[in-house]
């Protein structure tokens, strides 16, 4: 629940620091309504700060949908960042009792005045103020109908989630693709010596002529014999789309323990019959987007496969429409051209959702708009029949990996919008400036962007496409062969860790790739604990990437600190590069910290070179019991801070926070001697010699608490 803010109070009359000087009147209406007048003031001055309304009036037309949690500034600073066009208050005092009645309704109740411009919508939003009873507002625009749509979605702590088809969730095939494979695998075997590589063609040839036998049969009797046992179709309801279609029935068969169905695009022709393959531990993925009835997600299909194809893989995908209900399909499941460029902005034509607030699930990372790409989550492309073992050789199944990033992606965005851009939008009156909004998160900023498709080595021959996509689809659906290009080779992704350690905060993996070419899958404690030092410094971290266009491709990844370059990595993946690059950062924090400490060393009496076992190189490891302490001028030890627990991290945390405390209580002018040479510090410091999160949070929150100190004096 958001924290209430408190009734406006006010400031000199005028724009406030933050609009250009020189006020304009204008008469203010809702809908034919006379409000009364109000004086504007542009935010920027010159050309810039031309005034939005047309005829110089200001004329409502509605007020926005009521908001439970989220004040109107935090809306639009999410969707439309320092989108804030002018400032207005009213001219006249005591204002005209409509005008304080409209103010007093949008304060209250979480709502903004709607002023339409064109595609633009222009909303008033009521601040507090210094000055006591005046009514004053900002103007922010914004693309018309996203307002409406991102306020259900922030209320319900929400975000959208697009979801591509062929080889990432399915792989599909017909008689047609089914013969095109073998006899393309046949004609690579007629001319391959290696005698290993001979023996796995012929086994993938073995699993796609199982598959067309069974579809086969069920093209020519409605059933199929699995395993000696027959299996007849079950007649499908497909729930008509909005646009009133007709009933149709599909005969479908469901093989749960193949992980496969087999079902007919058109009920009335046979030929359209197609095989397919759903990838494991989609129900895990499903079930985190469905569970206990909460949304989570806003689900979308973004595909380059023909409609009613694309319709039909989704409907078994998602059978009983508990991620897309029927009446939002034909919007939900957008199909590109293929060859054309897939665009967040083009998916939610229907402003059902604004792209910052989206993330993508997607084999492929380059049939994205490049504006798009920092929001791709790529997985590896599904590949049943060159690699069956692939997807459960995993410690974590690909789709359970790509549930785990989501749900590190949504935590991480509203972490970062309720713990900052909520707190500070209460703050914020009608006489600050446009720079004090703060930062609003973006999905793409708890995403490591990367495509993991790579070049084969020596020892490999990639594999041949394994289903439909784009236009091969009406292609094949009609009879009529098309050749695509070829996929290079997939790579499988690993995690060490089980997936209940991912949903308890740690990212979905990093994908660090050896010479040998597979990919181990690991979380990177070094770029969570970067991103934590920056979230409690309230600092931004950035992590700007770049690729070589020498012969030998390599990424090259930069962190900044506020805008301050502080490490540098180079790797074969983005996020190998990312790994090494917040490694080298945190290192040079380390080092920055302690040459500026060398000459007060005295001051805490552990020694911070103490090899690795001996504590975090400032917190003693003392069996269960742990004491944090200063050294007096006298040579005594003043102990700041004890902790007594079940294990030495509990301990240390009970002491780390005890000794917090008493810091930012102590009157102790030796001890605040000691400390005031720490305000100065540029970094926080992270031991890296003990890689404890201890150290990072104490050793954050004391450089907050000398800079609160400072400001305090």
């Amino acid at each position: 629940m958001a924290t209430p803010r408190a009734p406006p109070q006010a400031a000199v009359p005028g724009g406030g620091a933050g609009a250009a000087a020189g006020g304009v009147t204008m008469r203010m209406f809702h809908g034919d309504v006379f409000l009364g007048e109000a004086e504007v003031f542009p935010m920027k001055q010159g050309a810039e700060g031309s005034l939005p309304f047309p005829s110089n009036e200001i004329r409502i037309s509605h007020l926005s949908p009521t908001s439970e949690r989220c004040p109107p500034l935090a809306i639009l600073q999410t969707i439309a960042p320092f989108s804030v066009r002018c400032k207005l208050q009213a001219k006249l005092m005591p204002p005209h009792p409509s005008l304080h009645r409209l103010y007093l309704t949008c304060f209250n109740e979480y709502k903004s005045a709607v002023v339409v411009v064109g595609d633009e919508e222009l909303h008033l939003v009521a601040m507090p103020s210094k000055v006591e009873k005046v009514p004053c507002f900002w103007c922010c625009s914004v693309r018309s109908g996203i307002y409406a749509a991102s306020v259900g979605m922030l209320n319900l702590r929400c975000l959208a989630i697009v979801f591509d088809l062929d080889e990432t969730l399915i792989v599909a095939n017909t008689m047609k693709s089914f013969e095109d494979r073998i006899e393309m695998l046949s004609r690579r075997m007629d001319i391959e010596d290696d005698p290993v590589r001979i023996a796995g063609m012929s086994a993938e040839i073995k699993r796609y002529i199982e598959d067309r036998e069974l579809l086969k049969e069920f093209i020519d009797t409605d059933t199929v014999t699995d395993n000696g046992r027959i299996v007849g179709t079950q007649k499908e309801e497909v729930l008509p789309i909005s646009g009133g279609q007709e009933r149709v029935l599909r005969p479908v068969i469901r093989l749960p323990e193949r992980n496969a169905i087999l079902t007919r695009i058109n009920p009335e022709v046979r030929d359209t019959s197609v095989f397919v393959k759903l990838r494991p531990a989609w129900e895990d993925l499903r079930s985190y987007l469905t569970a206990k009835g909460r949304k989570r997600f806003e689900v979308y299909v973004c595909t380059m496969a023909e409609r009613d194809y694309a319709l039909e893989m989704w409907r078994l995908l998602d059978p009983e429409a508990n991620l897309i209900s029927s009446h939002n399909l034909a919007e939900r499941v957008v199909c590109v051209k293929s060859g054309s460029k897939k665009c967040l902005q083009n998916v939610f034509k229907d402003k059902g959702c604004h792209p910052k607030m989206a993330m993508v699930i997607d084999d492929r990372l380059q049939v994205w708009d490049e504006k798009d790409q920092l929001r791709v989550h790529v997985v590896p492309a599904y590949t049943p029949y060159y690699a069956p073992q692939a997807e459960m050789a995993n410690a974590v199944p690909v789709l359970c990996v790509a549930r785990n990033v989501a749900c590190n992606v949504r935590g991480g965005f509203f972490r970062e919008f309720d713990e900052n851009l909520l707190r500070k939008v209460f703050e914020l009156m009608y006489e600050n400036e446009l720079l004090d909004l703060p930062y609003a998160p973006d999905v793409g900023d708890y995403l490591v962007c990367e495509d993991t498709n790579f070049a084969p080595n020596n020892k490999d021959v990639a594999p041949i496409p394994e289903g439909m996509s784009g236009a091969e689809v009406g292609k094949r659906l009609n009879g009529l062969a098309y050749p695509r290009d070829q996929k290079q080779i997939p790579s499988s992704t690993r995690l060490s860790d089980d997936d209940g350690v991912a949903l308890r905060g740690i990212p979905g993996g990093t994908n660090i790739q050896s010479n040998g070419g597979s990919l181990a899958t690991t979380p990177s404690l070094f770029v969570t604990v970067l991103q934590e030092i920056g979230r409690l410094c309230e600092s931004r971290v950035e992590f700007r990437s770049t690729v070589s266009s020498g012969k030998n491709m390599q990424f090259s990844v930069e962190v900044l600190f506020s805008n301050e370059k502080i490490g540098i990595g180079i790797g074969k993946t983005r996020d190998e590069a990312q790994v090494l690059a917040a490694e080298k950062a945190l290192q040079n924090l380390e080092s920055n910290y302690l040459s500026f400490m060398a000459p007060v060393a005295g001051v805490l009496n552990k020694d911070v070179n103490k090899p690795p076992g001996s504590g975090n190189g400032f917190l003693e490891d003392i069996t269960l019991s742990e004491d944090i302490s200063m050294e007096e001028p006298s040579g005594r030890g003043q102990i700041l801070g004890r902790g007594i627990g079940l294990n030495k991290d509990f301990a240390k945390l009970q002491a780390a926070e005890e000794a917090l405390k008493t810091l930012k209580t102590t009157t102790d002018p030796q001890i605040k001697k000691h400390l005031r040479p720490m305000q100065q510090l540029n970094f926080p410091l992270y031991p890296t010699q003990s890689h404890t999160l201890v150290g990072l949070l104490f050793f954050t929150q004391l450089k907050l608490i000398f800079l609160e100190d400072a400001i305090a004096s």
